[in-house]
């Protein structure tokens, strides 16, 4: 891998993380429309996603902090701020659903699910998804406030993006906007819901590496990579919360939907 691919694949991964147009379809896309060579790919991708990662620990370190210090007073019998307890168990419910679809569909998902035509139409069918939540969210007079229950309910929308093309910021904001949230609150807890997820599967990718060895200068590139990685996910997360407050996901649509159907007319 070239500087110049981890250069791409890198801003590819920062950027698409956090928008709703799927991350892991965005660098199918981009290995098979730009040819990129990827060697040691699953290095690539934990580190990758390790930057993303701690993209969300530094904007949300505040809110991180808070629950920590809150988690802590819970163990301890203490008294913990309602909203910060909600918050606390509905990102640990939310988590639940991903975590055993992931584990348990893990190896159907890398064998089956990984072509740019599936990639194409779940990006139609997540868009479906955006449309009904931006009509639902319409229609909501008052803007809801989270519980765990509703958490639990998000987490089952970021199981969907296990498939390569919906997208896990998509589908979990699209969750909470159906669920009464307002589209920045239903973003920001789609952020911290994501972390976990994101961790592990860095993690998971690192473990399944073993001990292949690789040069000095390969890491290097991958380091590149994954700086570029870190710093597009970092301005993307702030610059979608911001757009959130006054816009709806339907430049989103459009996008996908373009998108969709010139990976249907170029690679079918």
């Amino acid at each position: 891998m070239t500087y110049f691919d981890a250069l791409i694949l890198g801003f590819v991964q920062g950027v698409t993380e956090f928008l709703p147009v799927s991350s892991t379809g965005h660098l199918i896309l981009a290995r098979d429309l730009l040819g990129l060579q990827t060697d040691h790919g699953l290095a690539v991708d934990a580190t990758f996603h390790f930057a993303t990662a701690f993209a969300v620990l530094l904007y949300f370190r505040k809110d991180l902090q808070k629950l920590l210090i809150g988690a802590w007073a819970f163990v301890r019998q203490k008294k913990v701020e309602t909203d910060t307890k909600i918050l606390l168990f509905a990102l640990i419910v939310g988590t639940i659903p991903g975590v055993l679809l992931g584990l348990t569909l893990e190896d159907k998902i890398d064998s089956v699910f990984r072509t740019p035509t599936l990639v194409a139409w779940m990006l139609i069918l997540g868009s479906g998804l955006f449309i009904l939540a931006e009509y639902m969210l319409k229609k909501t007079h008052k803007h809801k406030d989270l519980t765990v229950k509703k958490g639990f309910i998000v987490g089952l929308f970021q199981a969907l993006a296990l498939i390569p093309g919906m997208s896990r910021s998509g589908a979990t904001i699209s969750g909470g906007m159906l669920l009464g949230l307002s589209r920045e609150k239903a973003a920001r807890f789609a952020f911290l819901l994501s972390l976990p997820i994101i961790l592990g599967g860095g993690a998971k990718k690192l473990l399944d590496l073993g001990g292949v060895g690789m040069a000095e200068s390969e890491w290097l590139v991958i380091g590149f990579g994954t700086v570029i990685a870190f710093l597009s996910g970092l301005a993307c997360i702030h610059y979608l919360l911001k757009f959130l407050r006054n816009n709806t996901l339907i430049p989103f649509v459009i996008y996908r939907v373009v998108l969709a159907c010139v990976v249907l007319t170029v690679l079918t």
